[in-house]
């Protein structure tokens, strides 16, 4: 089988091709701005090589899920399905060889990452006998690979960018051929756009994504005009599965298109000015009025699942009740004895190896019920407060004389609630002179189970000035906490 398709032509007319083959093993790189037709030539690429190889197309905007109707590709609803569902259609789409669209318009931006994440991860994750050759394309790459996480969170970039790595890095050895469309070269993560061996770049005006394309192209920096010049449509080529040397190419035409085309002119509406503005406030009272029903009628989000109230509900029964011999309530406490009722309950809480790996919201209103079961209402901190004294118990600080914890708990004053209280184990196991706390406990103190998020806490403690960190070569780890040994001997 001829593996090279037509993509276009180049300025003599003559045809431009590409070789599948060689793009399976070397990946591409489309970048062009809006409006330059990187769309348009990612359609051509998919219909000329429909029937010669599997196709798997991450679409945010719904652009190609036209490509249905005509080469009988699978429409996949990313608002349709959980990510247990998202990731069990990912590995079936690579068991059965289907060509399929991953439609996110239905999303706002951060679920659309997270979903084409968790999909693109479960392609990759596929077993060693699903590993047929198939093309994945990635239009508007720079969201889910950018350069700087922006307006989403630093975990749903991590994971995006682990994945868009994973495909463009290690996905050949597993039959995935990587190609990124992208709007600005700047705003892509370089080590995802620097595995690809074949470019394809259109038209950009800002000067540093003109020389960076250059410099990927290969050309001197004074032919970087070239691309600003560059007319919709037109591409500058090169890579291995292109052409040796940069060359121009005019794509060429497709049989389906985008379902709606917003960026043609059509005819105004020729309503007079009066017609429209009765059409336009026309029942708008009952709208209005049908939409604050529907609020009436909307229960409340509950502020816990029902697993959760459950289990809440199974530990609050097992806990003694605060009652004398007769079965009465006990009178409220005087403040004193409010405030070691509080610090009872907060120690108890943290004895629970589960407690920080619950949300901070949740264990504050466990908290609550807790003090007003044991009359102890008065003496609760807020929530800000609640974080810092759960940090402190959850290292067990009372175990030290009251200067030592003094001191460790100045030095932490500094730190956010939620690495305090691995800071404060660290210190506390400093100051009682045996061995530092192992990964196992720092992660019960912390909340997690990625050994990866405990080396990136002690580096944050160590860029602090908190500790000092010290690795030999057998594997072992020293950790030290500067400043603490002239209070211990003072």
């Amino acid at each position: 089988m001829d593996s090279h398709i037509v993509i276009g032509e180049d300025e003599t007319g003559q045809p431009v091709r590409i070789d599948l083959e060689e793009l399976l093993a070397t990946r591409l790189l489309v970048q062009g701005n809006s409006g330059s037709g990187k769309s348009h030539l990612l359609r051509r690429l998919l219909e000329e090589s429909a029937g010669m190889v599997q196709q798997v197309v991450v679409d945010p905007e719904g652009d190609f899920v036209s490509l249905a109707d005509h080469f009988g590709h699978v429409v996949i609803d990313g608002a349709a399905h959980s990510i247990a569902e998202i990731e069990a259609l990912a590995a079936r789409v690579r068991q059965h060889r289907a060509s399929v669209v991953l439609a996110l318009e239905g999303l706002d931006v951060e679920q659309q990452i997270r979903c084409a994440a968790h999909f693109v991860t479960a392609l990759f994750d596929a077993p060693r006998e699903h590993w047929f050759p198939a093309l994945v394309v990635v239009d508007e790459a720079q969201m889910f690979a950018p350069a700087v996480a922006g307006e989403i969170s630093e975990d749903t970039r991590r994971i995006t960018l682990n994945a868009m790595t994973n495909l463009m890095c290690r996905g050949r050895k597993r039959g995935l051929a990587g190609i990124v469309a992208t709007q600005r070269l700047a705003k892509l993560a370089k080590n995802v756009a620097a595995e690809a061996s074949n470019f394809l770049m259109g038209r950009t005006f800002l000067d540093i994504d003109m020389l960076r394309a250059a410099d990927l192209l290969g050309m001197e920096r004074r032919q970087a005009e070239r691309i600003r010049d560059l007319e919709r449509g037109r591409f500058l080529g090169l890579g291995p599965a292109i052409c040796r040397r940069p060359s121009a190419v005019k794509v060429g035409p497709v049989k389906s298109g985008p379902k709606v085309t917003a960026s043609k002119l059509a005819p105004l509406p020729t309503a007079p000015a009066e017609e429209m503005e009765a059409l336009l406030h026309a029942e708008l009272a009952s709208v209005m009025e049908s939409q604050a029903e529907a609020k009436r009628a909307a229960p409340p989000p509950p502020a816990f699942t029902a697993e959760q109230l459950s289990e809440q509900i199974t530990r609050f029964e097992s806990d003694p009740v605060a009652s004398d011999e007769d079965g009465a309530e006990l009178s409220s406490p005087s403040p004193n004895a409010a405030a070691q009722v509080v610090e009872d309950i907060m120690r108890a809480m943290a004895t629970d190896p589960r407690a920080a790996f619950q949300p901070s919201a949740a264990l504050y209103q466990t908290f609550l019920l807790h003090c007003r079961k044991r009359q102890a209402s008065a003496a609760t901190p807020d929530m800000a407060g609640f974080r810092r004294m759960f940090a402190i118990a959850l290292a067990r600080l009372e175990e030290l004389e009251p200067h030592v914890r003094d001191h460790i708990l100045e030095m932490g004053s500094a730190l956010d609630d939620d690495v305090l209280a691995p800071f404060l184990t660290i210190a506390r196991h400093a100051a009682e002179g045996i061995e530092e706390p192992d990964d196992e406990e720092l992660s019960r103190v912390y909340g997690t189970s990625s050994p990866g998020r405990i080396r990136r806490l002690l580096e944050h403690l160590e860029r602090k000035g908190l500790i000092v960190v010290r690795h030999d070569f057998g594997g072992g780890r020293t950790l030290i906490v500067p400043g603490l040994d002239a209070v211990l001997s003072g």
